[in-house]
């Protein structure tokens, strides 16, 4: 049978580890086409639910979904079409059960009418990745025609060189050079058949490569074990809050199959390599990242004596910008599951799953990703005895009933070479020579809907399957890694101090910035004993791009910020508020900010009962300078900011936990979330609506119960993409100190 895939032309640009493409979406160096198998959810106009097998294509910034696969099927007319514009949102909705089958679903909307709005959903979380990516893509694409100011008839010529009608596609020769075909999903057959049966059957030591901000972890190898090493966190050893501890190995599939393999509830599956939570059962599902589960064991298998004993625990999950998979577990309590007779209720210790991609060799064909639980032991007699191998009571714990799992997970994914073979992602390239595969037309560019209301309306089902075609490997150029640069980062350090200072207009005389000249609600703090203040932090715990990025992926720590922060407001509001800076109260208003040369403000909308805003504000002690980057993301678009704004996270200090779900790698806020921008006067202000994404919302949650004790370090930069604007530099930064939810201001709206 044939494969259904996802195609993609063009010659790529360079990438980004906080899940951006080169700055040029699409063009004359690039050329993207996108199709495969889907499901389109949905209601009638009776109200009755539906979800239909659809073909979907991408070419450029234009959709169409079919009934049947045109590649088979020529002549073939698209149900629905439309158009990628730069406010189309694509949303990860996660898990969701749909006739008896988990699917992973996709929102799109208008972030400025979320009324506009449709859903597809895809049969496993690596394929959901792909499509996720493919539109990013088809967003960027449509940036570029924007820029370029390439008219919507010019284009529409362009486009028809593809052709359809022919029962075999022809192959015609291009003068853009190299082009990629890659091809997501099996087919319709098997993504159906995978999805109803998911739900019925069947970094290294520090991380610090794989971070964005430098953490306070200390990683010492104690024991090797099946393979799998053994870390304890000696950073804090004497603090008597118990061990951290982890278990590392590297399994021989995709971090896509991995997360699928330690999600999957099925008994038969788990029994293979799970020896503690084998018996799993879910109790609910409370949205597509988060359900809790029953599980029961006989712990004879790790003592001698105990009766057996059932626990509750919930999951939470999410994937980062980079694929990384994070997956936590808490002990829980669930109405639905009380106490069982003839069981000893018991808690589960609090872990979490980390799963990465490894970047293999160009040469190498084989898919590896590295895959990390973490959690803590609070009996460190028995921890110590066996590290040191004094006493194996230990190993009759729960705690190494865990440790045992990435063990076990990895012999059971190499013992079933079928796993490893389900990678959803096959990549075949071709000189010069491409198949010119669409015959679809666009009658009017500008009259085109968008994509969201295209899909908005219901429609019926079929099923087919996409062509192959025969074109030769063509393998990838070497990758340049530098070495013993420690020397060249020093004088870059020096250097970057120079390439900041290009960013502002280097006639105008810099004014002084006293932070005590500014009000905000929220005190700023002298020393780190104080509490519920912010503070400055050094730009040296965060690494940005270096100036070799593009050749080696190089990164340094980063310098001082260019712009100063200068005061922090903390507001509790009824609903979440934008534009804040047109308040009467805010600082901006005030005589001594409308005389400041710039002001950046950052608006965190944090989503809770009642709802809270953060409100950061950073300002340049000169003007910009408009030719620069900072220049051009100030007075750009708003595609243009939404691929190009950064944040960094760092829990500094706080429960572990925490630390996870918030993670230290970078991310474009754009792409997670709704963004809004409002340039005016002398400021721009940036209202990030974290509630607009569930995954945000989730860990925003997890965040706020124990802010308290929390120590949080924010960054804010412009994401460099070219030679002439690295290396990064930061834009801003600031330190939250344990922060009270009940001295938040209320905000008059």
């Amino acid at each position: 049978m044939a494969s259904s895939g996802l195609k993609k032309s063009g010659s790529e640009g360079g990438s980004s580890e906080s899940g951006g493409s080169s700055e040029n979406g699409g063009g004359a160096e690039e050329r993207f086409e996108y199709f495969g198998w889907v499901y389109h959810l949905g209601v009638n106009k009776i109200g009755h639910e539906y979800c239909h097998l659809r073909f979907l294509y991408i070419r450029g910034k234009y959709v169409s979904m079919f009934k049947r696969d045109p590649h088979e099927n020529p002549g073939t007319k698209p149900i629905r079409r439309g158009v990628i514009g730069h406010t189309l949102m694509v949303e990860e909705l996660g898990r969701r059960k749909v006739n008896n089958g988990d699917v992973y679903v996709l929102r799109f909307y208008n972030r400025l009418d979320e009324a506009k709005k449709g859903e597809i959903a895809c049969a496993s979380a690596g394929e959901a990745r792909k499509w996720v990516e493919a539109f990013d893509q088809a967003k960027q694409q449509a940036e570029y025609e924007l820029s370029r100011g390439v008219s919507p008839r010019n284009k529409l010529s362009m486009e028809s060189e593809i052709d359809l009608e022919a029962h075999r596609p022809r192959v015609r020769r291009y003068a853009n050079g190299l082009k990629r075909l890659i091809r997501i999903g099996q087919g319709p057959e098997s993504l159906l058949r995978q999805s109803s049966s998911l739900g019925a059957n069947i970094r290294s030591g520090g991380f610090e490569e794989a971070s964005d901000a430098i953490e306070a972890h200390e990683w010492k190898c104690v024991r090797t074990l099946n393979g799998v090493r053994i870390f304890e966190d000696v950073s804090d050893s004497k603090s008597g809050k118990g061990v951290l501890v982890k278990a590392v190995g590297v399994v021989d599939a995709s971090a896509d199959t991995v997360f699928e393999v330690v999600l999957n509830l099925n008994q038969h599956r788990r029994y293979e390599w799970d020896a503690l939570t084998g018996d799993l059962e879910l109790l609910d599902s409370l949205n597509g990242h988060y359900d809790v589960v029953y599980g029961t064991y006989d712990p004879r298998y790790l003592t001698r004596w105990q009766s057996k004993k059932d626990f509750v625990f919930s999951r939470q999950w999410f994937r980062g910008q980079d694929g990384t998979y994070t997956i936590l577990q808490f002990p829980a309590v669930h109405k639905k599951q009380p106490p069982k007779s003839g069981y000893r209720r018991t808690k589960i210790n609090p872990s979490t799953w980390e799963i990465r991609n490894l970047n293999t060799s160009p040469q190498s064909s084989a898919v590896k990703c590295l895959v990390t639980q973490m959690l803590e032991i609070h009996s460190e007699g028995c921890w110590f005895g066996w590290k040191s191998n004094q006493s194996s009571k230990f190993e009759k714990s729960v705690p190494y009933a865990l440790l045992c799992q990435v063990a076990g997970l990895k012999d059971y994914i190499g013992a079933n070479p079928t796993l490893r073979l389900e990678s959803s992602t096959t990549v075949v390239q071709s000189k010069i020579s491409d198949v010119s595969v669409s015959n679809i037309e666009f009658d009017d560019a500008d009259g085109a809907d968008e994509f969201y209301d295209a899909i908005a309306d219901g429609s019926s089902s079929s099923d087919d399957d996409d062509s192959d075609n025969e074109l030769e490997p063509n393998s990838p150029g070497n990758k340049v890694k530098l070495k013993n640069v420690s020397w060249a980062i020093t004088s870059l350090a020096l250097k970057r101090a120079q390439d900041v200072n290009k960013e502002l207009n280097p006639n105008v005389t810099p004014i002084i910035l006293d932070p005590s000249h500014f009000n905000g609600s929220m005190q700023q703090g002298k020393d780190e004993a104080e509490t519920n203040c912010w503070r400055s932090p050094a730009g040296t715990g965060f690494m940005v791009r270096g100036k070799t990025y593009l050749k080696d992926s190089a990164k340094v720590r980063g310098g001082d910020p260019l712009l100063k922060l200068i005061a922090v407001d903390w507001f509790k509001v009824d609903s979440c508020v934008d534009k804040v800076a047109l308040h009467p109260k805010c600082l901006v208003q005030s005589e001594a900010g409308k005389k400041l040369p710039f002001i950046l403000i950052i608006n965190l909308e944090v989503p809770a009962k009642p709802n809270y805003s953060l409100v950061l504000y950073f300002a340049s002690d000169r003007p910009i300078n408009e030719n620069s980057l900072l220049g051009k993301f100030v007075d750009g678009t708003d595609m243009f900011r939404d691929s190009r704004f950064k944040l960094i996270p760092s829990i500094v200090e706080g429960y572990w936990m925490v630390k996870r779900a918030v993670g230290t790698k970078a991310c474009l806020l754009g792409k997670a979330v709704t963004c809004k921008y409002l340039r005016q006067d002398n400021f721009l202000e940036i209202d990030v609506d974290i509630g607009s994404s569930s995954v945000a919302r989730s860990v925003m949650g997890l965040v706020l119960g124990y802010v308290t004790s929390l120590v949080v370090d924010l960054a804010i930069l412009i994401e460099a993409r070219e030679e002439k604007e690295l290396p990064e530099y930061l834009l801003g930064s600031v330190r939250l100190n344990r922060v009270k939810l009940d001295s938040a201001v209320h905000l008059d709206v």
